[in-house]
């Protein structure tokens, strides 16, 4: 298990969730961490015992990810040649289809029990969606919803469309999985050997290239993670509130 970072209460100390900055950590071994602690979650639902929920947040190598129903075609180059650029493509169980991950970008990872926050999975998308554009929004940046496609974009119904935020999950249980991708200070070039999450005809964009100011990577983060304490505390709330009135 990858140690660089103990893990910690989030912002608020009851919330039932615990926060992981892994730093720069390889996809391959912080995917083995989020099936790690997804798989304890399992068993401990299937005990009859409330999961530990768990937000990561990683940076990692220049990767392609291919959901389970993902396209090879929307990869753009041979295997050979990401290998040969030091990429490498990693066919995993999100939703989906193709996308990027590297330096530079915030790759959020929550493994959250919904039933604990009473949220079904279209609500757990919207709500990671809305924290993203909470985010954008005090950086000065209009993010949106794009009808028919997850993630978060900016001029969404318009030709010059572009994602900033990609967001992939997979669920057992209630339990889930994967998470989102926000582009930070993303270095860009990569998404053009992909057709990214499928799209031919929209663009891809970062944080750093909306902004008209400079930021940091710490301070988005920190800004990510207030977002969702805000959003997550509040459903969590909401349902514990109601569950004591029905008792």
């Amino acid at each position: 298990m990858h140690n660089k970072t103990n893990f910690r209460a989030s912002l608020a100390p009851h919330l039932p969730y615990k926060f992981k900055d892994c730093h720069s950590i390889p996809y391959a071994e912080a995917y083995a961490l989020q099936k790690e602690l997804f798989q304890t979650a399992i068993e401990q639902k299937q005990r009859g015992e409330a999961p530990k929920n768990t937000l990561l947040f990683c940076e990692h190598e220049p990767v392609f990810t291919l959901g389970k129903h993902g396209k090879e075609s929307n990869l753009l180059l041979p295997e050979e040649a990401l290998h040969a650029k030091g990429i490498s493509l990693h066919h995993i169980d999100r939703g989906g289809d193709i996308t990027y991950h590297g330096p530079g970008q915030i790759t959020g990872y929550p493994i959250f029990d919904l039933e604990q926050f009473g949220m079904g999975i279209k609500q757990y998308i919207y709500t990671l969606e809305q924290c993203i554009i909470d985010v954008l929004r005090v950086n000065g940046i209009h993010g949106k919803r794009l009808e028919g496609a997850t993630g978060v974009w900016i001029e969404p119904n318009t030709p010059r469309a572009r994602k900033i935020c990609a967001i992939g999950v997979h669920s057992s249980r209630y339990v889930t999985l994967h998470g989102f991708a926000l582009n930070v200070f993303t270095d860009l070039s990569y998404f053009s050997w992909i057709n990214p999450c499928g799209f031919t005809n929209k663009g891809v964009t970062s944080i750093a290239q909306e902004m008209g100011k400079p930021t940091t990577m710490e301070l988005v983060k920190q800004q990510v993670e207030e977002a969702f304490h805000r959003h997550f505390f509040q459903a969590y709330k909401q349902k514990h509130d109601k569950a004591s009135i029905e008792i």
